[in-house]
């Protein structure tokens, strides 16, 4: 029998969105379906068992785009999806950060969201949907978690807020905000903004917070209807008098490692020593003693890893005191530097403390643009933004195992920040890529890949708007509503706080924000407090970047190609490319150049070799010329007949030299004076309604004016002359000869 399907269906903003279950996965622990008009995501949400010997809760969290939701077939050589796309990553992520804190500490059975396109209508993006359609999912199945969570996204068009923007509507916008909350509060934030004002952002996470909540109370009616009852469950607790031991052992040492400003090496080096030695003097059995009576080394260092994070919480909130002294504003030592690799196009070195970035940016055509085989209206990205992030930043051994998640985000992240201040393409025709190397780690590599790639791109020659910088904000929250907010975080404190809170923007206002939390959400008023704390740091962190490389440097560097732009007619787009690509391969041959031909005709000729490409450049320009009377030009001989030659002077254009009109003397056969291949220097003397072009070699070598070509060439005509002319090719006018013979053979070589 067909199962009834439950449909719960709400209004945000100006579009109705529903959640159906019950069709669909019965198998699945929970399953919806979350859309609206022709956009539509899939998910479910499954618990398994405890895995022996793990500790940690295994949260699996991914999102597959399929592209049979938008009539497509991958472009693929197997023709089906393969590993995940970028934005898919991007979208698994969105998804897992605002899910994950929810969870109830000490979980350790298996949990696993999948979710994946159904439909989509390539105007409404689909990320969002996803967050809902996983929220809902956990909350009708038997997993106990702490939700709903509803997400929005909020776009500013014309200075108005629009939630659930389409893509349409993004493309005016000046602000893309994605938001996930609960009733309470903010639980994530991905921000992309065009220079916003941080009260602007301000408002915009305020109308975000509020325009979720019917998403939330939808999800709370399902639970209630229709959802299952949640599953008795064992969570791990630490012993509490193991860790009340724990406690009182380390207090003092671990105080006095603390008493002065450690530096990564020295914290996790004390730390590590400290621990071993805490696990030995608790776990260690005499002989003849039952085992059974001593802890577990897994569970002493559990105890100790609570007691690190008890005690550092609490010098920062009550002392002001961080593991390497400084004060909770305070932002770590910067140097920087550019121009470090001698042909890379763009290079910025930016170190932080001990964290130290890389970025290399490399210009090419428009053509070397990013193809996107995804489910968006884009189909190409002309500004790429790569992060990269080696075991030897953390001072580490590990395989190499090709990119991972984080390491997708980060880059993502870096290319929000940056891509505001790109130059239109109009005004800089390149592709550009930046790449990222986090050489050392410790804490914040992100925002400082958005730091050393202004200095990359401002060393390249890059026009950008303005120079960009970011620092990444902490919490640490206490009992009683106490906290604090923390300037530039280091790894421990990322670690052992409550949230990181990446803001990235221009002196005139933000570009990028994204926000993580370990806690159940953050108010409105901590988001405020952390925007103005981390502009103050920004601007800070901007002075010494510009202190280094104070604007973009006024030329492109020696090894970077330099873009000339020609338009030609669009109706001679074909005769550059010619037949498959023929014309525009020897081209590029012959001159060592890259041409790229937009639709419109917009030609772009990328060299290093600056009289290559203005050799491309006139050969590209002479497509657009006409045939003007008067004109000399000087072109090859493409076909000979009885009666005189034809010469090619403009690509794909030529006319008859009578042979007449082929010297200053009379002549008895064509090839006495050219072959096929030879280049003549002619000037145009007529040109008939039908666009037939009549040459003269003649007077070219006599020196007539175009007056005189143009009288004696009807006169000859007059006369019985012969000649003809193709526009393309036409045929040939029979009569006798006309026209002076005198002189020998020559000519200048010149286009006009």
């Amino acid at each position: 029998m067909k199962p009834e399907a439950k449909r719960y269906s709400t209004v945000v903003g100006s579009r109705t969105y529903a959640f159906e279950t019950g069709k669909l996965a019965g198998q699945a622990g929970g399953a919806v379906t979350f859309g609206t008009d022709d956009s539509m995501v899939f998910a479910a949400a499954t618990m398994g068992s405890v895995r022996e010997g793990i500790d940690f809760f295994p949260l699996q969290v991914e999102y597959e785009e399929r592209l049979y939701a938008g009539g497509k077939i991958p472009g693929s050589f197997f023709r089906r999806e393969g590993r995940p796309g970028t934005e898919a990553i991007l979208t698994a992520r969105l998804t897992d950060r605002p899910l994950r804190p929810l969870f109830q500490q000490g979980m350790r059975n298996e949990v696993q969201v999948l979710m994946f396109s159904i439909s989509s209508d390539g105007q409404n993006p689909l990320d969002i949907l996803a967050i809902n359609a996983a929220s809902a999912a956990i909350m009708i199945s038997d997993i106990p978690w702490g939700g709903p969570v509803g997400a929005v996204r909020v776009g500013r068009v014309n200075g108005q807020f629009v939630i659930n923007p389409s893509f349409a509507d993004l493309d005016a916008s000046d602000l893309d905000l994605r938001i996930a909350g609960t009733k309470d509060a903010i639980l994530m934030v991905e921000c992309g903004a065009n220079e916003i004002p941080e009260s602007v952002m301000a408002e915009a996470l305020e109308l975000g917070q509020k325009s979720l909540q019917p998403l939330v109370e939808l999800q709370i009616k399902m639970a209630r209807d229709i959802g299952k009852p949640k599953r008795e469950i064992t969570y791990f607790v630490p012993d509490s008098d193991l860790q009340k031991r724990v406690s009182q052992r380390v207090q003092s040492p671990m105080s006095n490692l603390l008493s002065k400003p450690l530096n990564k090496n020295e914290f996790y080096g004390g730390m590590t020593s400290l621990k071993d030695e805490v696990v030995a003097e608790f776990c260690t059995v005499p002989d003849g003693e039952d085992s059974a009576k001593y802890p577990s080394q897994s569970s002493v260092r559990e105890a100790f890893d609570q007691a690190e994070q008890d005690l550092v919480r609490e010098l920062i909130l009550s002392k002001d005191q961080r593991p390497d002294g400084r004060a909770p504003t305070d932002i770590r030592p910067i140097w920087c530097e550019v121009g470090i690799s001698p042909r890379a196009h763009g290079t910025g070195l930016f170190t932080r403390g001990e964290t130290q970035i890389f970025s290399v940016a490399t210009l090419g055509t428009l053509g070397e643009a990013q193809e996107l085989d995804n489910l968006s209206p884009n189909d190409t990205k002309r500004y790429m933004h790569h992060y990269n992030f080696p075991p030897f930043s953390t001072g580490e051994v590990k395989p190499l195992r090709g990119q991972s998640r984080r390491e997708v985000g980060h880059g993502a992240l870096a290319e929000r920040a940056l891509e505001p201040v790109i130059p239109a393409e109009e005004s800089f025709p390149y592709a550009i890529r930046v790449v990222s190397e986090a050489l050392s780690s410790n804490g914040s590599t992100s925002m400082g890949s958005v730091c050393g790639s202004t200095l990359a791109l401002m060393d390249a020659g890059v026009p950008i708007k303005a120079p960009v910088s970011g620092v990444a904000m902490g919490l640490i929250t206490g009992e009683g509503g106490q906290y604090k907010i923390l300037t530039d975080i280091q790894g421990t404190e990322d670690h052992l706080g409550d949230m990181d809170f990446k803001v990235a923007g221009t002196a005139a206002g933000i570009t990028a924000l994204q926000m993580d939390i370990k806690i159940s959400g953050l108010s409105a008023k901590m988001m405020k407090e952390a925007l103005e704390q981390a502009r103050a740091a920004r601007m800070s962190i901007l002075e010494k970047m510009l202190e280094v490389l104070p604007e973009p440097r006024a030329e492109l560097k020696p090894h970077a190609p330099r873009i000339i732009t020609v338009k030609i007619p669009v109706e001679k787009i074909g005769a550059l490319i010619g037949p498959g690509g023929k014309n525009i391969r020897a081209l590029q041959e012959e001159t060592g150049t890259k041409i790229d031909v937009e639709e419109d005709g917009t030609v772009y000729i990328a060299s290093t070799d600056v009289d290559s490409a203005k050799i491309a450049q006139e050969r590209v320009e002479m497509l657009g010329e006409s045939a003007v009377i008067g004109n000399i030009y000087t072109g090859k001989v493409v076909r000979i007949e009885s009666f005189g030659a034809f010469v090619e002077i403009l690509p794909g254009v030529d006319g008859l030299v009578h042979i007449s009109q082929l010297d200053t003397e009379r002549v008895n056969t064509v090839e006495d004076v050219c072959r096929m291949g030879d280049e003549l220097t002619v000037m145009v003397t007529d040109i008939d309604p039908q666009g037939k072009i009549r040459l003269s070699r003649q007077a070219v070598l006599e020196g007539w004016s175009a007056e005189e070509a143009r009288e004696k060439d009807k006169g000859g005509r007059n006369g019985g002359g012969r000649g003809g002319s193709r526009g393309g090719r036409g045929g040939d006018h029979r009569g006798g000869r006309g026209g002076d013979r005198r002189g020998g053979r020559g000519g200048d070589r010149s286009r006009r």
